[in-house]
């Protein structure tokens, strides 16, 4: 018998058409289901390829220490990939995030370093980076490294074009970038005319994973130019996204997924006819405590629902 590791099962999600939300004939949703992932979420395919990157450019070897900045998913990505390949993970991130985050990195054993929530994702960067000078630890630095981007590029994209081969348009949320560049290259190498449609949270409105660009922080890796669109998308609709997911479709998004879904029905009121693929970042067992899938949930509580990152 062929023995596999647990990197082996990152990747080679499932992608799932979206019958009972088809906005109009002739225009079709297709879904790649990335909760499936081993940590549940999209960002084990970049962890694993920048690791493998660093490691094969003699950058780290095993028993070092690596060091990132997240709201959430990369860091459990970096804690247990890190943990499979024999590295020390410490995490920094603001404090508020969803409680549920620093739960799982506690399983998988990482350090947490917190920073103020004012301080946000680049607040993080800037002592992530502290933190790697002071302790001689390997910053990951999902920003900026362009293996985020590769790792899309080589897998998400090629995967998605295995299971879609003509896709007009692809929806994703906007976080490092790595997700929209990677695949968007790859799907543009076959059909210049695929559209490349971001989302991000509206100003004000923090979406765990997704970072509203309005903070002034662009990542690095990110090329504005390089994107059709954007669609703004304020944390009750991802809510309500999320929730129409699970009612009509029976698939367990995770917030940014609600988002993405919001994002994708409303630019296929735009086309005639096309195959429009979205990209589900994370399922949505993490988010349980919300409630968010059985308690109402009326217009004016999208305040109160801004003060976390959700994505």
């Amino acid at each position: 018998m062929h023995h596999l590791h647990v990197l082996h099962t990152i990747g080679r999600t499932p992608m799932v058409e979206l019958t009972h939300l088809q906005p109009k004939p002739g225009v079709r949703l297709f879904a790649k289901l990335e909760g499936w992932n081993p940590t549940g979420s999209i960002k084990d395919r970049i962890v694993k390829h920048m690791l493998q990157h660093a490691e094969r450019d003699g950058r780290i070897v095993p028993g070092d220490t690596v060091i990132e900045a997240s709201t959430g998913n990369t860091g459990i990505a970096l804690a247990m990939i890190g943990k499979a390949m024999g590295y020390r993970a410490k995490i920094v991130m603001p404090e508020n995030v969803y409680p549920e985050i620093p739960r799982a990195l506690a399983v998988y054993g990482a350090e947490v370093h917190w920073v103020p929530a004012e301080a946000g994702v680049t607040g993080a960067m800037a002592a992530a980076r502290q933190l790697a000078d002071d302790a001689g630890g390997f910053m990951l630095d999902q920003f900026r490294n362009p293996h985020n981007v590769r790792a899309h590029y080589v897998w998400t994209g090629a995967e998605i074009l295995e299971d879609v081969p003509a896709v007009d348009v692809l929806v994703a949320g906007l976080g490092t970038g790595g997700t929209l560049m990677g695949t968007g290259e790859r799907l543009k190498e076959v059909n210049p005319a695929t559209k490349v449609i971001a989302v991000e949270p509206h100003p004000g409105n923090q979406l765990q994973g997704l970072k509203s660009l309005a903070d002034g922080f662009i990542p690095p890796i990110l090329d504005l130019a390089f994107l059709d669109g954007k669609i703004l998308v304020r944390s009750g609709h991802a809510f309500r996204g999320a929730r129409l997911l699970m009612q009509r479709e029976g698939i367990f998004g995770g917030v940014s997924s609600g988002a993405v879904l919001h994002a994708g029905l409303k630019f296929a009121e735009r086309i005639g006819k096309g195959n429009i693929v979205l990209v589900f970042a994370d399922s949505g067992w993490k988010y349980l405590d919300t409630n968010l899938w059985s308690r109402p949930l009326p217009e004016h509580e999208e305040e109160e629902l801004d003060d976390i990152i959700w994505w």
